[in-house]
């Protein structure tokens, strides 16, 4: 009887627990709701559309932000303040946000940056390996606390959104963005999706040191058709396949993003079997926010809805009517600097003719207001200075090197030469990118497209070389391949120049010609090689691929080499699957799983160990 009593007091105390929470829940809801409405009736329609505007930062002056209204800026890749380091990108976005605070209804901005992998823009953060890496780890939980970290770092210099992750499913290699997409296999992609919202945005919006996370590219940008885009090329090109497949392969990845909370979804420069996404309302609108029930914002990619067709004005009608909610300008072309203003002018016309109905006007404000109101922009508007000091720690290093020995897959291991000995062996380190951190980053870091060199901090592969082996001297870095005679065994790194999207499509996936004299070299000299490919994507390798006692694919694995010195000495047993499948040769690109004679060199999911 006793027992009975306790449990329906337990049962009591649960009940009253639950129905207070719904309460103080609704509560809070309610107040949110009338303060969102109170402000929106307040606003006059040049400060609604000015909440709609996101410009860049090098397009911008402080008065304009007071003048014009304006709700978002944003740091395009290289768009940084002139001292680039943590507390001066904090001072800068917080003299933004204190122009913002002037206008009469005191309406913070909302600062967003493209950390796609790591804090990319910022010298001294942490650069994560791309994302074609990270789909080699399998490992969702490992994702999340990349993006957990990416999170702290971006809040440390005082921004609040990253364009990230990005869900694309990129079905042919030839595609200059191929390696930020975590795999051509939808269901790998859908797997990351949930865990990297949590790591960027937490539970809920708002948590101290997350940020606001960005789905992108919504939807198609990974399966173009070669031809089809920019310069005859793949980027932005036209993506035709039929709903079903589309549905199947391109928009499965953002349901369980939407699921998890995600504040924020950017519209895709792609076409849809021949009309620009931009455009789409049955897509950003109808699949969006009413079949999936999306309440963030849909933010258009830079210069999005430039490329619709029709002059400019009927873009700006065409974009906001398919449900864009706010619109990068962001400032650079056709109009320099004038473009948000030119913007701003032709928007408020198409408002005041009705081209435009104020219904979705004040739709797309709600959900930017409800976005930062979520974050807590209206209490907190200024950067939180106690978290500066989080930029580039140990502990953020460590999951990143965990995130490089994850990434590398072992493609061949020809009589066990790996892994290596540190000690009694003497080794050759060659090759482009075998001392180059910016090689090894790729393309996203610090500039849009990357650049060579220390161009940040961090360690290459040879420094990890160096710090493994018992004695330093029994290592000799020798790029161009003298001193071969000497070694017991000769590590390879080689591999792709960064690039970003539009520089980085290839027509052909080669080897560069500086590194194919190298492997010769080596060949002739008749020593073990082990071969260190850091490319954002596979290479055709079949007819060199003999030559080569050993090859790891190590992808572009960011600041810290010493993941890629692990595996190389056995600290680390390689685990890494491929996330795409490796071609034979260029004839049979585009190339996936599931294709009808599917016959690659190395197969979706291929991966040796020790």
């Amino acid at each position: 009887m006793e027992r009975i009593t306790k449990k329906n007091k337990i049962s009591k105390i649960l009940i009253f627990i639950f129905f207070a929470l719904s309460f103080s829940f609704s509560e809070n809801q309610s107040i949110k709701d009338q303060f969102i409405s109170d402000l929106l009736e307040k606003m006059t329609l040049e400060e609604k559309i000015g909440q709609m505007t996101q410009v860049d930062r090098q397009f911008i002056e402080l008065s304009d932000i007071n003048e014009y209204f304006i709700g978002s800026i944003l740091s395009g890749g290289g768009s940084t303040p002139e001292v680039n380091e943590a507390k001066a990108w904090a001072d800068m976005v917080d003299q933004y946000q204190q122009e913002a605070l002037k206008t009469r209804l005191k309406i913070p901005i909302i600062y967003g940056i493209d950390a796609v992998h790591g804090h990319n823009n910022v010298k001294g953060a942490i650069i994560f390996p791309h994302n074609i890496g990270l789909g080699c780890m399998r490992n969702p939980e490992l994702v999340k606390q990349a993006a957990t970290v990416t999170a702290e770092e971006v809040a440390a210099t005082g921004i609040h959104w990253t364009f990230a992750p990005c869900l694309a499913v990129s079905r042919d290699e030839r595609w200059g963005r191929a390696y930020e997409s975590f795999s051509e296999d939808p269901g790998l992609v859908t797997d990351y999706s949930a865990a990297a919202i949590k790591g960027y945005q937490g539970n809920s919006l708002g948590e101290k040191g997350k940020i606001l996370s960005c789905a992108k590219h919504f939807a198609g940008d990974g399966g173009t058709l070669w031809g089809t885009g920019l310069k005859g090329k793949i980027d932005r090109g036209n993506t035709i396949l039929n709903e079903d497949e589309f549905r199947r392969i391109h928009v499965e990845p953002y349901l369980p993003a939407i699921d998890a909370g995600v504040g924020s979804i950017m519209a895709s420069f792609n076409s849809w079997n021949g009309e620009k996404v931009h455009g789409k309302k049955d897509l950003l609108t109808g699949i969006i926010k009413e079949e999936l029930g999306f309440e963030g914002i849909i933010v258009s990619d830079w210069q999005g809805i430039d490329e619709l067709p029709g002059d400019y004005k009927s873009d700006i009608i065409a974009g906001i009517n398919a449900g864009i909610d706010m619109v990068m300008v962001p400032g650079a072309v056709p109009y320099g600097g004038e473009s948000f203003k030119i913007f701003l002018k032709l928007f408020k016309e198409a408002v005041l003719e009705e081209s435009i109905l104020m219904s979705r006007i004040d739709d797309a404000v709600r959900r930017i207001l409800t976005v930062k109101y979520d974050m807590g922009l209206f209490e907190h508007p200024m950067a939180d200075r106690t978290q500066v000091n989080n930029i580039g720690t140990d502990s953020h290093r460590e999951v990143a090197r965990q995130c490089v020995r994850e990434s590398l897959v072992l493609l061949k291991n020809e009589n066990s030469i790996l892994p290596l000995n540190k000690e009694n062996q003497k080794i050759t380190v060659t090759g482009s990118h075998a001392d180059n951190l910016g090689y090894q980053c790729g393309g996203w870091t610090i500039t849009w497209q990357g650049d060579s060199g220390a161009i940040t901090d961090g360690t290459t592969i040879f420094q990890g070389i160096i710090t493994t082996v018992s004695d330093p001297s029994s290592v000799i870095l020798s790029e161009n391949g003298e001193n071969l005679l000497d070694a017991d065994v000769v590590i390879a790194i080689i591999g792709e120049k960064p690039y970003a999207e539009m520089e980085g499509d290839r027509e052909e996936l080669i080897i560069d010609k500086n590194d194919l004299k190298l492997l010769k070299k080596i060949k002739e000299s008749g020593k073990p090689v082990a071969v260190i490919l850091v490319t954002g994507r596979p290479l055709i390798i079949t007819p060199y691929l003999d030559d080569w006692d050993a090859l790891i694919a190590a992808w572009l694995p960011g600041t810290e080499g010493e993941g890629v010195t692990d595996v190389l000495f056995g600290d680390y047993i390689p685990t890494g699957k491929l996330s795409v499948s490796w071609p034979k040769h260029m004839n049979q690109i585009p190339i996936n799983i599931g294709d009808e004679n599917y016959d690659p060199l190395f197969e979706y999911g291929f991966g040796l160990s020790y």
